[in-house]
């Protein structure tokens, strides 16, 4: 028979990988309400621009595989490329916060300290979904005004206005996963703990390229 101490991190892992798979079953529901691909083989030029641009980010490998289904959409358009940036970001994000109001309605993590942080999660990541949406919006609105074609002032307000509020939904995101205290990995904290600070820190990544791709956004002089 196993001894005790074999069996904790078993368990532990075990729990971890459940706790994943919960939150990206949840994304993955509201995702779905995302625009799908269109059905085609991105050319050649549009693959290039995607990977060029992805390598400006803090996460190149992650920004080049969730975008590529759309490189048919945004094709070497720096606005469209942001664009679908930022709705993917929205989606994940969407799904997030759901999941979290779900664990916190239900009590979470049962203990004083992981409650409240829990708590104070559900609030902090809406927040942030709000503001991915606003910029999401933003985007379309510059696309539809026809990206760089349009007005320099209108192309820096837009630009700008977005930064703003990407930046703003990191800090959400940082605080909610800061409210825990203690690293994703610690066996100390409980599933559901760690489960919304996975997603926390995956929204932070995508927050993140869509940042970085909205700050290549060019401005015409």
């Amino acid at each position: 028979m196993m001894q005790a101490a074999t069996m904790a991190p078993l368990i532990t892992s075990i729990l971890f990988v459940l706790a994943a798979a919960t939150l990206t079953s949840s994304i993955t529901e509201a995702a779905a309400s995302m625009a799908p691909p269109p059905p085609c083989v991105p050319p050649p030029s549009a693959a290039a621009f995607l990977r060029a641009r992805c390598a400006t980010t803090a996460y190149g490998v992650a920004c080049y595989e969730s975008l590529i289904p759309y490189a048919c959409t945004f094709q070497t358009s720096h606005v469209k490329l942001a664009r679908a940036a930022t709705d993917v970001n929205l989606a994940w994000l969407r799904g997030l916060s759901k999941r979290v109001k779900e664990l916190a309605a239900r009590g979470g993590t049962g203990a004083g300290a992981e409650a409240a942080a829990l708590r104070d999660c559900a609030s902090t990541v809406s927040s942030a979904a709000g503001l991915a949406k606003q910029s999401a919006a933003e985007l379309a609105k510059l696309d539809a005004a026809a990206g760089a074609a349009a007005g320099r002032s209108e192309v820096r307000w837009s630009v700008s206005n977005t930064q703003t509020w990407l930046s703003a939904s990191m800090t959400n995101e940082a605080t909610c996963a800061d409210g825990f205290g203690v690293a994703a990995g610690s066996s100390a904290m409980s599933v559901a703990a760690r489960e919304v600070v996975i997603g926390v820190v995956a929204a932070r990544e995508r927050t993140s390229v869509a940042l970085a791709l909205v700050n290549g956004i060019p401005v015409p002089s």
